[in-house]
């Protein structure tokens, strides 16, 4: 029992480090996983939405805390328990966002290693199994030092876990395991190589035969069934590859320019997921980065995911000129940890990033600005049943006469369309008239 106690005193106390640590690394990250578990979706507890941040770094704290104090053997009564109530706790939340699939990736390890529902589910039944070895063997858990460099050590970790949290959120994470990072390449990160793995879907489909109800399971393709069709269901038994970036873009209401920024050289790239959430310190220092990027050459744009009035109380209020444009609140709270957060782009590859505390940091030496191309900007492409037309024709339509409407917005689309008919469009939209009488 000693020896069992030992091997699980070490393997407990360095997982719990290495998970805490991660998350620790990234709070603002793991406080957005909570706001998905506390949603109406999954737990059904959003009055805890707004304090996520806090109860992030209050749980990775402990977890690292708790990790140093089974290795060197602190308060080893206080411990245990704590452990064990973690990981039930733990467990409960994993096994129930597993059997109702409400949530894809628990957050445990952060980005640094992703896990399904049901993998993190089962890494937690194996921590309990070892914890439960430790509560009831909590007798050989003995201190490592004596009392006062133990109570030195405790104390310590907590006050490292403490300013490392507080240290990252003021700045950025230490280590960046995202798709954005400096030296990635957005488009390359968006690319699904032709030799990915792709999803393995299976299709429940219901026939109504001979007045009783049968279900017929096919890998897609239409059953040959003698009977009346009812509905069909689908269900993701294996999924396929995921890009590290699937949800990024730049648009406009009108216009996809995700393909157009992301050849351009020299852009600097001011990121707010939220311009009514923008921490005031932060846009008091756009102007400057503004006047400072564009006397040496750089091109400079702002993305968020708030509204036009939003945009326009922010350009006034803090006497910005540069454009923002459209991404998804999501992806911009993934590609960088601040509110507003700067990128330096070349190509697409992320030169540098940083938060808006570290502003000044941002390296911008005088480059040659490229002339803007004068025919070449990108255009939204109008047809009417398949014939080429105007914006102000469509407009002018009588809605009365228009049978559908469908908008191409698909970067892969559009540049396969694009390399095929050697056009620049970055939206289409087809008309179809209803057939005259």
């Amino acid at each position: 029992m000693k020896i069992l106690v030992v091997l699980s005193r070490i393997f407990v106390g360095v997982l719990f480090i290495i998970s805490g640590l991660i998350k620790l690394n990234d709070p603002l990250g793991f406080s957005y996983k909570l706001q998905e578990y506390f949603s109406t979706d999954v737990l059904n507890i959003p009055f805890l939405e707004p304090y996520a941040l806090g109860i992030s770094v209050l749980v990775v704290v402990f977890e690292v805390v708790l990790g140093v104090f089974l290795l060197i053997g602190y308060k080893p009564k206080f411990t245990v328990w704590s452990l064990l109530l973690m990981i039930v706790f733990f467990t409960f939340l994993t096994f129930y966002s597993a059997y109702f699939d409400k949530v894809k990736d628990c957050g445990c390890f952060g980005d640094a290693l992703k896990l399904t529902p049901w993998e993190s589910f089962t890494k937690d039944i194996v921590l309990l199994f070892f914890i439960l070895i430790l509560f009831f063997g909590v007798k050989h858990i003995k201190p490592l030092f004596s009392k006062l460099p133990t109570t030195i050590l405790a104390l310590l970790s907590f006050v490292f876990s403490l300013w490392f949290g507080y240290h990252v959120l003021q700045h950025l994470p230490a280590k960046d395991f995202r798709g954005y990072k400096i030296g990635a390449n957005i488009t390359e990160g968006m690319t699904i190589p032709e030799d990915a793995p792709k999803p393995v879907i299976e299709y429940y489909w219901k026939f109504n035969v001979n007045g009783e109800e049968q279900i017929i399971t096919t890998n897609g393709s239409y059953p040959s069934v003698e009977g009346d069709f009812v509905s069909v269901d689908t269900k993701v038994i294996k999924e396929g590859y995921t890009p590290p970036i699937y949800d990024f873009s730049i648009e406009t209401s009108e216009e996809d320019l995700t393909e157009y920024f992301l050849s351009e050289d020299n852009l600097i790239v001011v990121v707010s997921y939220s311009l009514e959430k923008i921490e005031r310190d932060g846009a008091l220092k756009l102007k400057a980065l503004q006047d400072r990027a564009t006397n040496n050459g750089y091109k400079i744009i702002g993305l968020t995911a708030s509204g036009e009035d939003a945009k326009q109380r922010i350009k006034e209020a803090y006497n910005i000129r540069f454009d923002w444009y459209l991404c998804d609140e999501k992806a911009l709270k993934t590609v960088v940890r601040s509110n507003p957060g700067i990128l330096e782009l070349d190509s697409g590859t992320v030169k540098q990033k940083v938060h808006w505390n570290d502003i000044d940091d941002l390296e911008l030496p005088k480059v040659e600005r490229k002339p803007e191309p004068k025919k070449e900007l990108p255009t939204i492409a109008y047809f009417v049943n398949g014939e080429p037309s105007t914006k102000e024709e469509v407009e002018a339509l009588d809605t009365l006469k228009i049978e559908s409407v469908n908008v191409v917005k698909d970067s892969i689309q559009l540049k396969e369309l694009n390399t095929q008919n050697n056009t620049i469009y970055t939206g289409i939209v087809e008309v179809t008239l209803k057939p005259e009488n």
